[in-house]
């Protein structure tokens, strides 16, 4: 069977920066299951991965634009740190839940001077070009039950 939409696709894969870091891995634990045609994957690997069937491998670079997106300067921000009620001492990397006037989204601290604190609504890797090493390990199809959550339901996937 190949990877199309709605089929689960279970993968292992390595995942590196431009200068070969790994920035994340599924070596030394469950492969990755993801829901084909759902967006639970970037566009660009899940396009990279159409077709492909159990024991293909591959390796493919994808641009910021079919991945995190482009890096957005409108969602840096510096704010003042009263805004942080609770947290005792804030800290560079940090990450906070922030509600804005598109839903909630995750933020970081990127600086802290004085009373200020830059924060940053960008996902981690925008603007980076990510480079895979992609095995894919099973293919099958979803069930109805999969089909009407969005995603993968057992082993791999996601657990009532």
């Amino acid at each position: 069977m190949q990877i199309a939409q709605d089929s689960v696709a279970l993968i292992d894969y390595t995942l590196t920066n431009d200068a070969g870091e790994v920035i994340d891995s599924s070596n030394g634990g469950e492969p990755l299951a993801y829901l084909h045609g759902h967006q639970n994957i970037i566009p660009g690997l899940e396009k990279a991965l159409l077709g492909k069937a159990v024991g293909d491998s591959l390796k493919v670079s994808i641009a910021p634009a079919e991945g995190y997106g482009e890096v957005n300067p409108s969602l840096v921000e510096n704010v003042p740190s009263n805004l942080f009620q609770g947290v005792e001492q804030i800290e560079v990397g940090m990450q906070f839940h922030a509600q804005t006037g598109g839903g909630m989204q995750v933020i970081t601290v990127t600086a802290v001077e004085g009373d200020t604190v830059t924060v940053d609504g960008n996902h981690p890797l925008a603007g980076q070009t990510l480079h895979f090493d992609v095995t894919v390990k099973e293919v099958r199809a979803a069930s109805q039950e999969e089909l009407d959550h969005g995603h993968v339901h057992g082993a791999g996937g996601h657990h009532h």
